[in-house]
């Protein structure tokens, strides 16, 4: 069976994409976890931001026309940060993304999804976004070490519209502000940088030798975030926003084909997440038009972002600022575990260690305290939300 084709839960009677100014102010709901990651990124690395940029583009308008509904398309926050933190190179990027795109694709075709995510508890999930927030925040301070000026100037404004946009229905677009407001001072500052035409994706297939390391520094650490967040709580919330379930199998077979097509030929790995379905919700997002304007305003970018001297007149502290806000966004979703203790120890260990190792331990910590707790006699969490969901189901 090819989980693409029609499927029950493609729903025919869903609206058509619509292309309203609401749709217009949800498109950029999500821009401001997308783009300093995908900046953070080019600038460290040795990846081209235009075919960055153009995969997104690519992937948005499908989905718009695919999913009929703001399933948005976002950079992978685990590899994202590791390779912010530790400047790694196009070869295994790509090598992570092979992987991860080989692995959902076989795991939404044979139906994993379900299966899999009563073998991750929540606390090690909830580990695994604390250490990302720790590794982005070391990241931030390091962009803005020497520019504290531009970065100054980006918080304060991504921190005014982030306030309002909680207790205002006024879109956040401080990373646009930023971002441009960044090209501006620069240009001031530098001049106009040559205009370039964006050079065609060229297909790249990494050496065998990186591939381990892909496996242990950037696949372990973000399959698990990738199963419960972009996965399962997208999912989950598309039943809630929109009274109509995307099944998790359906959103991990297209995460896995989206990464294959786009991975090896320049692109950044990529998945879908919830937060992202919310910020697109909440600023006006009701139909897959939002994401076919998102797409073109990203394939904007992608062209005027084809010169590299562009990025480079961007002060380094307004990145610094875009990374510090993703990385308290992720500090805050953390702090929702059902345990302190080894969320705790993992945060620490992915920032004084890696994240895979972290992973690692952490499975072995809640695993240990489900065992003792069943030992015990005692409900676990875990059957506690075992048993939520199976009353739900009745």
């Amino acid at each position: 069976m090819n989980i693409l084709n029609h499927h029950p839960d493609t729903a025919d009677q869903l609206p058509k994409p619509a292309f309203t100014l609401r749709e217009a102010a949800g498109s950029v709901g999500d821009f401001g976890t997308i783009l300093p990651i995908v900046f953070g990124v080019a600038l460290v690395s040795d990846m081209n931001i235009s075919h960055i940029l153009f995969f997104f583009a690519f992937w948005f308008i499908i989905s718009g026309f695919y999913y009929r509904l703001p399933v948005p398309i976002e950079p992978m926050k685990a590899v994202g940060a590791v390779v912010i933190s530790g400047s790694l190179t196009h070869d295994i990027i790509a090598a992570s993304g092979i992987i991860i795109g080989i692995f959902f694709l076989l795991a939404g075709m044979m139906r994993w999804m379900e299966a899999l995510k009563r073998y991750i508890p929540q606390n090690v999930i909830r580990g695994v976004q604390a250490g990302l927030a720790l590794l982005l925040l070391r990241s931030a301070f390091g962009f803005a070490t020497g520019d504290i000026i531009p970065f100054a100037a980006a918080t304060l404004v991504i921190g005014l519209f982030w306030v309002g946009a909680k207790y205002t229905r006024v879109p956040d677009i401080s990373a646009l502000i930023v971002v441009f407001g960044g090209v501006g001072a620069g240009i001031l500052i530098t001049g106009m940088p040559e205009f370039a035409i964006p050079a065609l994706p060229a297909f790249f297939l990494p050496s065998p030798e990186v591939f381990f390391p892909a496996f242990t520094d950037l696949v372990l650490p973000q399959v698990p975030l990738t199963i419960t967040n972009a996965i399962l709580a997208t999912s989950l919330l598309t039943l809630d926003l929109f009274r109509h379930e995307i099944k998790p199998d359906r959103l991990s077979a297209t995460i896995g084909v989206m990464n294959l097509v786009s991975v090896p030929f320049g692109g950044f790995p990529m998945c879908h997440g919830a937060g992202g379905m919310a910020g697109q919700y909440r600023f006006g997002a009701r139909t897959g038009g939002a994401n076919i304007i998102a797409g073109i305003i990203l394939l904007a970018f992608a062209i005027f972002f084809a010169s590299a001297g562009v990025l480079s007149i961007i002060p380094t502290g307004i990145f610094g600022a875009l990374l510090l806000f993703v990385a308290i966004e992720l500090g805050i979703h953390a702090t929702k575990t059902d345990s302190l203790a080894v969320t705790g120890i993992m945060a620490v260990i992915s920032f004084v260690g890696s994240i895979t190792l972290a992973f690692v331990i952490g499975m072995i910590l809640a695993w240990g305290r489900i065992w003792y707790q069943r030992r015990n006699g005692s409900e676990t969490d875990a059957d506690k939300s075992r048993a939520a969901e199976d009353e739900t189901e009745k």
